[in-house]
């Protein structure tokens, strides 16, 4: 995997595999978040203020960001508010994609891979929670991927829908019809965390154990994280 990377303060090496943060300043349990987001930003203000405030929630946390890498759209802001907040970020985006979804200056570490299937697999091994912002096929795509994988055991990291607006209703119906009609089992729509404001959502995040057992054994299980994030340490908060 090619990496290109811009200088950013290096704070250490976390257990994903990436950037920690530094001693003394985490509020959570999660040293990073994956987000995934549209690269355009919406019709709605209340899709980029979202992205804005969950940027500053990730800060407040101590947080890092793992993002596909773009500088448009909700990538952009959402990028940019937890840089501009003090976090690392990590963008890991296919060359391919560069010309189109980077304008001007990338902000943290930028990290080149050759294709989409690489670009989803580097963001779970950097990661230890995941959270979808409103966004298209491509947010759906990443979102889809990581549920899959959590279904089938490769992981058990939490994965939420920041439902701003109600954006995600009608896939969260699509998933509750799914289990209705037999094609999801029950103890799978867990997987599935969602609220309608950042902190919210994180919180959520903070308190969920996985419970979801499917008892398969995958070789890339070690490549990918497969274990849960650590409990909070003692004298982190977790609100």
């Amino acid at each position: 995997m090619a990496v290109e990377a811009t200088t950013e303060k290096n704070t250490g090496t976390g257990a994903a595999g990436g950037v920690a943060p530094e001693s003394g300043d985490r509020r959570s349990r999660f040293r990073r978040i994956c987000v995934y987001c549209g690269s355009a930003k919406g019709r709605k203000a209340s899709y980029q203020d979202a992205a804005v405030e969950l940027g500053k929630e990730l800060v407040e946390r101590g947080i890092d960001l793992v993002y596909g890498g773009g500088s448009i759209g909700l990538m952009g802001l959402v990028s940019h508010a937890v840089h501009d907040g003090g976090r690392h970020v990590i963008g890991v985006i296919p060359k391919s994609l560069m010309p189109r979804e980077v304008t001007g200056e990338p902000v943290g570490e930028v990290r080149a891979v050759s294709g989409m299937h690489e670009r989803k697999a580097e963001m779970v091994r950097s990661a230890d929670a995941f959270i979808a912002l409103p966004g298209g096929y491509g947010t759906l795509d990443e979102l889809l991927e990581v549920l899959t994988w959590a279904q089938l055991g490769i992981h058990k990291k939490p994965i939420g829908l920041l439902n701003v607006d109600g954006f995600y209703n009608f896939f969260l119906s699509f998933i509750d019809m799914a289990v209705s009609e037999g094609f999801i089992k029950e103890d799978a729509r867990h997987l599935v965390i969602s609220a309608p404001t950042a902190k919210e959502l994180v919180l959520k995040l903070e308190e969920y154990v996985p419970d979801y057992e499917i008892g398969l054994v995958w070789e890339d299980q070690g490549q990918i994280g497969h274990g849960f994030v650590p409990e909070l340490e003692p004298g982190i908060a977790s609100s």
